[in-house]
């Protein structure tokens, strides 16, 4: 249940009009509740608060959150578009929920709203002395909000459009994902193990995984008495052809309703997310490196900055945490495979860079040093740097360029160990 309410909320904070609408209902209910001061204090105990003065800064403040709205939403779709150019439409759902951006725009809206609705209040004679002083009050705290908010937004609106904040949120998204999986090897479950081919549950979308409700399964299997093996990943390409599941069980019944109860653990979209799908981490990352080596852009930089990002993700990994104990020992799900990750990682990289001897030195020195420092990734990150070489051979021209890649290979992999 902690899960699928993480991945629900995750999708509500994609959703730019959530935020906004929480701090109207806020505005509405500070304005509102500031009445209550008129029945809880007593009317000489407070500062005297003339209803024109509080009107007038109402006014000010409403006059100015419509334009400074209007221009934080026109803002924020320019860098949402820039994004988009300078990176990968695929990264668009993490800058979408970039928090220091919805909070300004929340905070924006619900300052006009909580001046338009005070500013009618008041000129209705709503508050008595008390709901005066503490409508001014709230007044002053909301300008300070506002100030405070506007500061710290700008200065994150001049980067959220940037490739090198992108990268930054693609990582730390990517190693959230990782962090959760080496947690949960087998996403709660259990490893599978060789079986008998069991009835397949199929679903009736067409899309990819994003979620799996291993506690729904667990669930359903405990009342249908059967142990499940699911067949796909969050992230896998699937129709209503592609068995999501298989349902083992001591005798042989088959229960359609049941099958349909059972595919509706797997939550299937039109788009891959970030949350329990860390290769697509890998892809987007990679994505953003191929656009930078594209012959429009030609921005090395930015794609050594990407193997730098792929560095860290490996080597966390690799050192790794101890996984939770299973919850849910009904329910059989496959490991990610290593190999994959390298693949999503670094294939497109040393084809695209491989005509850049920059690109190409860089690859071969973070492949060696996961190699050397990391055992685990040895086998794989020699796969790749040995695929990379190759593929640098062909691309380079320059026999010299070519001979110091060659070097930088031999100095990782050559020699006693290697």
């Amino acid at each position: 249940m902690r899960e699928r309410l993480r991945f629900l909320l995750s999708r509500l904070r994609e959703r730019l009009w959530i935020k906004p609408l929480i701090a109207c209902a806020l505005s509405v209910a500070g304005v509102l509740l500031a009445h209550l001061a008129d029945r809880m204090v007593v009317d000489g105990s407070v500062p005297e608060v003339t209803q024109a003065s509080v009107i007038e800064l109402l006014k000010i403040i409403a006059a100015g959150m419509l334009a400074v709205a209007t221009f934080a939403v026109a803002s924020m779709v320019s860098a949402y578009a820039s994004a988009g150019q300078v990176a990968t439409a695929r990264a668009f759902p993490l800058i979408v929920a970039d928090d220091v951006s919805q909070n300004a725009l929340s905070t924006f809206v619900g300052a006009f709203i909580f001046s338009v609705v005070g500013i009618s209040a008041a000129m209705n004679g709503y508050y008595g002395r008390a709901g005066r002083f503490t409508l001014f009050v709230l007044t002053v705290v909301v300008l300070v909000i506002v100030v405070l908010t506007f500061v710290r937004w700008v200065d994150r609106i001049a980067r959220l459009g940037r490739i090198g904040a992108i990268v930054d949120k693609v990582e730390r998204a990517t190693s959230a994902a990782l962090a959760r999986r080496q947690r949960q090897p087998w996403l709660g479950g259990v490893a599978p193990e060789p079986c008998a081919a069991g009835v397949a549950v199929h679903g009736d979308r067409t899309g990819y995984v994003q979620h799996i409700d291993m506690a729904r399964l667990q669930r359903l299997a405990a009342e249908h008495a059967v142990r499940v093996t699911v067949a796909v990943l969050p992230g896998t390409y699937v129709s209503p052809a592609r068995a999501l599941c298989h349902l083992h069980r001591a005798d042989a019944r088959d229960e359609p309703c049941a099958r349909a109860a059972f595919a509706k653990a797997f939550a299937i979209g039109n788009q891959r997310q970030f949350d329990d799908d860390p290769r697509f981490g890998m892809v987007v990352l990679a994505e953003i490196a191929g656009r930078a080596l594209s012959p429009g852009i030609n921005d090395p930089g930015t794609a050594i900055g990407v193997l730098g990002s792929l560095h860290r993700l490996f080597a966390d990994l690799a050192r790794g945490e101890a996984a939770d104990p299973p919850t849910c020992d009904r329910v059989a799900v496959a490991a990610l495979a290593l190999d994959d990750l390298f693949d999503d990682a670094f294939n497109a990289i040393a084809r695209d860079g491989a005509g850049i001897v920059e690109v190409a030195l860089r690859l071969q020195r973070h492949l060696g040093e996961l190699g050397r420092e990391h055992p685990p990734l040895r086998a794989d990150a020699r796969r790749h740097a040995d695929l990379a070489l190759r593929r640098t051979e062909r691309a380079l021209d320059f026999p010299d360029d070519i001979e110091r890649v060659r070097a930088r290979h031999a100095a990782y992999w050559s020699g006693p160990g290697a």
